[in-house]
Formats: C-alpha cells, sequence, structure tokens
C-alpha cells in the first residue's frame, strides 16, 4: 500500500525546513520536497549577520545546512525533486515529480521568488559568461575587474558592498534618482571608496561576444546614452514568486504571490503557504521562518479539526 503523507512540503527555504520541523516535532510523518536547488534564496546569500543567535553572523549555505539537518533530526524526509504537478482536487492530494508521485493529507508550498531579468536579448545569451543574478555565487570570477550592479534595494547594496572584495570597481545602476534601500545599507555602500552611483539610468545593452566587455547606459531623464566598460554584470532588481505551478487553483495576486484566506491556509483547505511564495513585502529569512512555524500550526490543529490523528506531545 502506497505511503500517505501526514505533510508535503514543497521548498527548502527557511519556511520549508521551519515548517519541516516543527510538523514533524507534532509527530507528523513529512515529506520535504526539496528541489533540485536545494535551500532557497540563503543558498546565494554571503553573510546573514540579522537573523538572532548568530551574533558574529553566519553564511547563508551554512545557515540552510542548520536548518536541513535540524529537519531531519526530528524525522522529515527530504528528498531533491522537482515538482511538476499537483492534484487538489481530492484528498488525499496527489504530488508529482519527475521521479514519482505521492500521497499526502496537507501541503504546505513554500517554493519562494526567484531573481527577477531585464529581458534583453544579449542579457541571455551572456547568462554566465558576465551576467548573473548571484553576487555571492559568481563574485570570486570576477577579481580586479570592473562590474555593475543594477537595483536600487538593499540586496542590490548588499551584493555591491559584497562585490568590492573582489572588483576593482562597482558601479550600482539605478533607473530612479532616489535609492530604495534601507539608510544603513545606503551608507555602507556610499562610503565604500570601490562604490559609485549612476542615478536615473537604466541599461538599454549588454555588449560582448563571449563575454562581457561593456553595457550600454539611457538617461531616463535627458535620454543621453553612454557605454560602460565593465566585465560583470549583476542583476538585482527584485523578484518574482515560484506559483506558475500553482495557477488556476491557488488564489493569487496580479503579481503571481499567493493569497491566504484564513491565516495560512488558501482557498483549498489543507493547502497552506509560507514565506516569499506570499509575501511580497518583507522577504527576510525571520519571517520566511515565522511563516513556517505558522503554517505548520495551522495545519496541524486543521488535520485535528479534519478527525486526523496528530502527536502534539512534543509541541513545547
Amino acid at each position: 500500500m502506497d505511503k500517505t503523507y501526514g505533510v508535503i512540503i514543497i521548498g527548502s527555504g527557511p519556511a520549508g525546513y521551519t515548517a519541516a520541523i516543527y510538523a514533524a516535532r507534532a509527530d507528523l510523518s513529512v515529506l520535504v520536497l526539496q528541489g533540485y536547488e536545494t535551500g532557497g534564496q540563503l543558498m546565494q546569500t554571503s553573510e546573514v549577520e540579522n537573523y538572532p543567535g548568530f551574533e558574529n553572523g553566519i553564511l547563508g549555505p551554512e545557515m540552510m545546512e542548520k536548518f536541513e539537518n535540524q529537519a531531519r533530526r526530528f524525522g522529515a524526509e527530504l528528498v531533491a525533486e522537482d515538482v511538476i504537478e499537483v492534484d487538489f482536487s481530492q484528498r488525499p492530494f496527489t504530488i508529482k515529480t519527475d521521479i514519482t508521485e505521492y500521497k499526502t493529507k496537507s501541503v504546505i508550498i513554500a517554493t519562494g521568488a526567484s531573481a527577477k531579468w531585464l529581458g534583453l536579448p544579449n542579457e541571455t545569451r551572456l547568462k554566465g559568461r558576465g551576467v548573473t543574478a548571484c553576487a555571492t555565487c559568481d563574485g570570486f570570477f570576477f577579481k580586479g575587474k570592473d562590474v555593475i550592479v543594477i537595483g536600487g534595494g538593499d540586496t542590490a547594496m548588499e551584493d555591491a558592498t559584497f562585490l568590492t572584495r573582489y572588483a576593482e570597481h562597482v558601479t550600482i545602476v539605478h533607473r530612479r534618482g532616489s535609492l530604495r534601500a534601507s539608510k544603513i545599507m545606503q551608507d555602507r555602500a556610499q562610503k565604500n571608496p570601490k562604490i559609485q552611483f549612476l542615478l536615473n539610468s537604466e541599461v538599454t545593452d549588454v555588449l560582448g561576444e563571449d563575454s562581457v566587455n561593456g553595457v550600454k547606459i539611457r538617461n531616463v531623464v535627458t535620454g543621453e546614452e553612454s557605454t560602460l566598460d565593465v566585465q560583470g554584470v549583476f542583476l538585482a532588481i527584485g523578484h518574482t514568486p515560484n506559483t506558475s505551478l500553482f495557477k488556476g487553483l491557488i488564489n493569487m495576486d496580479e503579481t503571481g504571490y499567493l493569497i491566504p484566506t484564513e491565516h495560512t491556509m488558501t482557498n483549498i483547505p489543507g493547502v497552506f503557504v509560507a514565506g516569499d511564495v506570499s509575501d511580497h513585502r518583507y522577504r527576510q529569512a525571520i519571517t520566511a521562518a515565522g511563516d513556517g512555524c505558522r503554517a505548520a500550526i495551522d495545519l496541524e490543529r486543521w488535520l485535528e479539526s479534519q478527525g486526523d490523528e496528530v502527536g502534539v506531545e512534543n509541541w513545547n
């Protein structure tokens, strides 16, 4: 007889792993479908300084390894498979991956969000050859080179500051006249002698044959165009929620973020959401983890209301 899990968690960032920890401690049978790119966005983050309990900071991948190990400790199963189809029409729900399919009494969606791109033809052609959305992944390859970071938020400031460890010079290009980043992040970037700013400017093309050797810049106020000689282009312009799998099934806003209807439960009873997949405001590791906790507790209480047996002696 095929196993039916108490909960399947789709996604493996702070939200997914925290939900797994709480659900497993409630004696639910837990399966985390991590996807092939495990760990979420923190796998692309260098040092995490604002997560409580790590007074000296911690590397993003190291933090995610700790989350994963803690989920395993309490008995959660973790499988690195991509979900390709879901059937929420009846319980138990069916979750299909590219390998097999699973049955479950409930689901937590914690698929997170992905970096946005400009959509330029040469940007796509030169991805991995000078164009990237992951400063911490690829910064090492730009030692002594000139690079740009596109964006005006905290991520752009963090990426630019990080890149000064390797690059000779970093230019932040932002299409507005003021930055959206928090004051502390702006101050950090502005005080760095390796960083300069091009405001009211946008990148209109990426130059180079086999690798990046420059970008075309247009001033959005004057219309003036210029060329900037750089060897690296780093995108930091926001994210798109990873929700295409749930289109037409789960209520979502116009940008694709999932909308819970009762606490963390969606319009489908038994399907819950956690983390950046439904959060376009905060997008922090700690808020994602908090969402994972909330979703697991909501799920456990909902299962009890359905008459499903759930052990709760380990909650405290």
